[in-house]
């Protein structure tokens, strides 16, 4: 465990040493993810569908602040969608002003939660988002989770109806309907809305409780009521979620979690101590847990700095008797 601690520390060293390469760094891999997840999965405008434009869009994501990746993210998919049908462009344009403005109004600090959530949807491990977002966020985080699901089945719901959208359908009217009868309809959508909000409001709650092991309990208890609720509507709305990936995604979770636990709240139980104290108007009764921490490694310093000379001079010195040394003094006397 020790030698585990040393190298959170030296982690956190190292992040607050160089946070101002490292951040640029990881906003500009996660702006790139986005942008090559969008063309790839999009792809109907040929002119932004372009790598060296994508390491453009994501170098100057890398400077700017953290909703600027999500911005981006919006306009690449509103141009895609657009080449694809305007008037499917407009539904769109409409959700994610929505979106916005429910970002903007509630969790303005959370855009890298929406950003995401689709990227998970991408690799089918969904099922983390809620609880670490439980962890590390507040009852409002709920809210940036739901937006992050809404971004990526409304691109989903446009994908997969973009052959009827594109030819089949003349009434622009026609198209809208199909799209937002397509989203709302989405019954694998609206069960993991309602389960991941849950999950996220209860793992925070839970976390919050004076208890101990009050962290895993929430992690361990949100990933089970994340598997329950989902496997539950899953299968009484018939909502073709994989049985085998749910119980994956929930495993992953609370893996998560305990990563999460031990770089912001790793703490020792048994050094608990409990305090009273009191002044003119209250008495205070305290639990103090204290945090795991190791101390920090002493540096030895070993000076290498002499002469070759003088260290030969200094070793003849201490070679030669004692009796040859006073016999020298005298004759100079």
């Amino acid at each position: 465990m020790t030698q585990l601690l040393e190298i959170r520390d030296n982690i956190r060293l190292f992040f607050s040493k160089y946070d101002i390469f490292v951040i640029p760094v990881l906003k500009f891999l996660l702006a790139l993810v986005t942008l090559l997840l969008i063309n790839s999965k999009l792809g109907y405008m040929t002119k932004i569908d372009n790598t060296g434009i994508v390491l453009i869009v994501a170098l100057a994501c890398s400077f700017l602040p953290s909703g600027a990746i999500l911005l981006f993210g919006a306009l690449f998919s509103m141009a895609h969608v657009f080449a694809l049908s305007p008037e499917v462009a407009i539904v769109v344009a409409v959700i994610f002003m929505l979106i916005y403005l429910l970002y903007l109004r509630f969790t303005p600090s959370e855009s890298l939660c929406i950003v995401i959530t689709p990227i998970l949807f991408v690799m089918h491990v969904p099922y983390v988002i809620p609880v670490v977002m439980g962890l590390v966020g507040g009852p409002a985080s709920a809210l940036s989770v739901i937006c992050g699901i809404l971004v990526y089945y409304t691109l989903h719901v446009v994908t997969m109806n973009a052959a009827n959208v594109s030819g089949d359908l003349s009434d622009i009217m026609a198209q809208i309907r199909l799209i937002i009868d397509s989203l709302l309809g989405n019954k694998q959508m609206l069960v993991l809305i309602i389960a991941f909000a849950v999950v996220t409001i209860v793992v925070y709650i839970v976390r919050r409780l004076p208890i101990e092991h009050c962290w895993t309990i929430a992690m361990g208890g949100g990933a089970f009521l994340c598997l329950l609720i989902v496997l539950i509507g899953g299968v009484k709305y018939n909502a073709g979620l994989s049985v085998p990936g749910v119980i994956l995604g929930c495993i992953l979770a609370f893996a998560v979690g305990k990563v999460i636990e031990f770089f912001r709240f790793c703490v020792d139980y048994n050094r608990t101590e409990r305090v009273q104290f009191e002044d003119d108007e209250y008495y205070y009764y305290v639990k103090a847990v204290p945090k795991m921490t190791v101390a920090a490694p002493e540096r030895r310093v070993k000076n290498i700095n002499r002469s070759h000379g003088s260290s030969y001079q200094s070793r003849v010195r201490r070679e030669q008797p004692e009796e040859e040394e006073e016999y020298y003094e005298d004759e100079e006397y």
